[in-house]
């Protein structure tokens, strides 16, 4: 059998592939940025030459030792981290940073792949269910009180993994109804206080014909209708106390979400400057792009980080929609390939473990190319192997050599 038998050539590929491209484009708009990044990316795939030679099972056996670590990292950046951008998530060490966010991802997927792979582990049971929600929620907790929005919403691509492995469907129709009635909620309460009512009013309708089609189950069972009473009241709460909390959020992050309604125009000096220029960009680029270095946004120096989270507007303005639609493509065959090898494991440790890495990677793709061009608010999620930055370089090139070391270590299996 040869050695490189199991080495899933594809996602490596595409690794290398998304990785090259994001060197090129990052030098594009900063040179020795981009010269750092292909630093990082030389000790990226030396630690991944470390994880090939190494035992799959290390990654099993070490699951809570990491986890732990992972928490220690975000819990020593209350006195110890250093306040950049408005938070403070980085660790400096003289010249270097680094965010051990992303690096306590890699914790909880392997914490939850171990605790989801044991015998002891069942869905309906309540104290299963209880406890992968911890697993998640520790780590999300400490990442709420840095505040890291952007990373908390990260965090969420864990119940994708977990859906995976029975569960219910509707948790995630429940937190899009939350997701949707603070945004709407905020969004008519700018022109009339008064209309909150008549959304408060739709809620209760439409649960009033929720019970009505459930009428059999009122007369079999009363308790069976009262989750669905109780999540229909907290919706009609929220409806009411969305303007007090969105009162309460810093200027800056109410007008991330505000120029969802109003357009970036109207905060043209100051949250919505970014989105302005990247849309500028992303739209000059016509189908094939002014070339590499050639464009006058990137050029220009107009979009601020835009070497970090607003990297993919220096695709859309020096590469065009075709430039654009290729990377595009490359994200979403990659994920799938994740999530198809993930489905292949025959080890349930591999199983999860894959589908929260591709999770992960998902959310990150989504919700910075929907920040990008003005379709989510502005929360700081880098772009995968794309967005300038050791820490995210490294950590999500851990987590992709971890997956393929796994991969080829079932492949090779004889069980």
């Amino acid at each position: 059998m040869k050695w490189t038998e199991g080495i899933d050539k594809l996602g490596l590929g595409l690794y290398f592939l998304l990785c090259t491209f994001a060197i090129a484009n990052i030098y594009s708009v900063n040179k020795d940025l981009g010269e750092k990044q292909l630093i990082f990316f030389g000790i990226s795939l030396f630690v991944g030459l470390i994880i090939f030679v190494s035992r799959s099972k290390f990654f099993e056996n070490m699951s809570s030792i990491i986890y732990i670590g992972g928490i220690l990292l975000l819990l020593g950046l209350f006195p110890f981290g250093t306040e950049i951008l408005g938070q403070k998530n980085w660790y400096k060490f003289g010249g270097i940073t680094m965010q051990p966010v992303e690096f306590s991802k890699i914790g909880v997927s392997l914490m939850l792949a171990n605790y989801v792979s044991g015998s002891e582990f069942n869905l309906k049971n309540r104290k299963s269910l209880i406890t992968v929600f911890g697993i998640i929620a520790i780590p999300a907790a400490v990442v709420l009180a840095i505040p890291d929005v952007g990373s908390l919403l990260v965090f969420t691509a864990f119940f994708i993994a977990l859906y995976r492995e029975g569960l219910s469907g509707k948790l995630f129709l429940i937190g899009g109804l939350f997701g949707a009635v603070f945004l709407i909620a905020n969004y008519l309460n700018d022109p009339l206080q008064w209309s909150l009512w008549y959304f408060t009013l739709f809620i209760l309708v439409i649960g009033g014909i929720w019970f009505a089609f459930n009428a059999a189950f009122l007369r079999k069972n009363i308790y069976t209708l009262l989750p669905g009473a109780g999540i229909v009241l907290l919706l009609a709460a929220l409806s009411f106390i969305s303007p007090v909390i969105f009162e309460k959020l810093p200027k800056h992050q109410q007008e991330r979400v505000e120029v969802l309604y109003k357009g970036e125009r109207e905060f043209r000096d100051t949250s919505g400057y970014n989105l302005l220029y990247s849309k500028t960009a992303i739209g000059s680029g016509g189908m094939f792009g002014k070339g590499f270095r050639e464009g006058s946004v990137t050029q220009g120096k107009f979009v601020p980080e835009q070497e970090t989270d607003y990297i993919f507007c220096t695709v859309g303005e020096e590469w065009g929609f075709v430039g654009s639609a290729v990377l595009v493509l490359s994200y979403m065959i990659y994920i799938g390939r994740i999530y198809y090898l993930a489905e292949k494991q025959k080890s349930v440790f591999n199983r999860v473990f894959g589908y929260s890495f591709a999770s992960i990677l998902l959310m990150h793709f989504s919700i910075n190319l929907g920040m990008v061009m003005g379709l989510f608010p502005t929360v700081g999620i880098p772009l995968p192997y794309f967005s300038y930055g050791g820490s995210s370089l490294l950590a999500f090139s851990i987590m992709t050599f971890i997956f393929f070391k796994l991969n080829y270590a079932d492949k090779n299996s004889l069980v």
